[in-house]
């Protein structure tokens, strides 16, 4: 006798009437005919991966990439990645996988409310900063100076799923999801509504706890942001999201682009502008910059001069690549708290002690 598990798995319910069994992949393609917008982004459209691979019963391709991405080593590397504050002590400051998870549950909730690709929504956002260096965007600059002044996290983020992850293998991604990840920021503009939701629940992330972030760190108060953005926007961290995700809830509603309302759009670039100029210029809060930049680019040349001291996957592209992109790779991969390990181990001689 078969269990019962597997009985319900053979069969599904509907309407009163038993239905001959369907993989839950090809419900899951049904149900998203039933329920999607027009306008969404459908799992069976999709235009693929670059490499063969045998498809799943359970899972949707972009089902897939979401796990491919959340148990790759890349993205647990983003627990100890900085988002503002260069290696914070503090238990509740945000890293780059807190603003990661906040900016996918921002996504999955604009992207229901839409009736747009939930999966694939999630795992462009799961994927978004994958390929972040380490102290955030002073990482970033420092990369910009010492190997390419291209250099930019996003284009270093489909490097890591196309090529580093793996063992060198790459993740394999759906083309859709490489979009969302690869156009998240700037000016890009990805070719899904699911990618471009992706970009504004960056923003709406970042400009919220950031100021979070700011307020626990001293930097500023709730009370120094002007008055007029605290009225149309909220005073708490969750009234601002609330407004910024109905409005481009509301603004996007069975329509075929995603757009926030023009006077919560204007507020919320003015309260952009307002956290440059008082925490993302902040010397106080900007203190240790300079040094984490010195220090990577210390690393960058101490690598391109000493190859051999690289893991194997990044002496293995030697050829392909050449010495500096591996030297970037290698740094870029690196947690600040790895970063600072490492050059503390080159840089600063070890206590030699005798027999005691």
């Amino acid at each position: 006798m078969r269990n019962f598990a597997y009985i319900i798995f053979d069969k599904f319910f509907v309407g009163g009437n038993d239905v001959e069994r369907k993989n839950v992949v090809d419900r899951c393609l049904e149900n998203e005919k039933r329920t999607f917008s027009k306008y969404a982004f459908f799992t069976a459209d999709t235009k693929g991966r670059e490499k063969p691979y045998t498809a799943s019963d359970v899972r949707t391709e972009f089902q897939r990439d979401r796990d491919k991405i959340t148990h790759s080593q890349s993205f647990r590397r983003l627990m100890y990645k900085t988002q503002v504050f260069l290696s914070p002590t503090g238990d509740h400051y945000r890293t780059r996988m807190t603003h990661t998870l906040e900016v996918t549950q921002i996504a999955r909730i604009i992207a229901r409310a839409l009736r747009l690709n939930e999966d694939l929504t999630e795992a462009a956002a799961l994927g978004h900063d994958i390929g972040h260096t380490p102290f955030g965007h002073a990482g970033e600059n420092a990369m910009q100076k010492c190997f390419d002044p291209e250099f930019t996290h996003y284009k270093q983020s489909i490097r890591v799923v196309e090529v580093l992850e793996n063992n060198g293998e790459g993740l394999n991604l759906t083309w859709e999801v490489r979009d969302g990840i690869a156009n998240h920021t700037g000016s890009n503009m990805a070719s899904t509504l699911e990618g471009i939701i992706v970009k504004y629940a960056d923003r709406i992330a970042y400009i919220n706890h950031d100021i979070d972030d700011a307020c626990r760190g001293g930097i500023l108060s709730v009370e120094d942001i002007p008055a007029e953005l605290r009225q149309k926007l909220g005073e708490t961290h969750s009234e601002r999201i609330n407004t910024m995700v109905m409005s481009i809830i509301k603004a996007s509603e069975n329509k075929s682009f995603i757009v926030m309302e023009d006077d919560i759009q204007q507020a919320a670039n003015a309260l952009r502008e307002f956290l440059f100029e008082n925490v993302y210029r902040n010397p106080k809060a900007k203190s240790e910059e300079s040094k984490a930049k010195d220090m990577l680019m210390y690393l960058f040349e101490y690598y391109v001069k000493n190859p051999d001291k690289m893991p194997e996957l990044y002496q293995k592209r030697r050829d392909l690549d050449g010495i500096e992109r591996c030297a970037c790779d290698f740094i870029s991969g690196m947690t600040d708290r790895y970063a600072i390990e490492t050059f503390s181990d080159i840089c600063i001689p070890k206590v030699w002690r005798g027999p005691q």
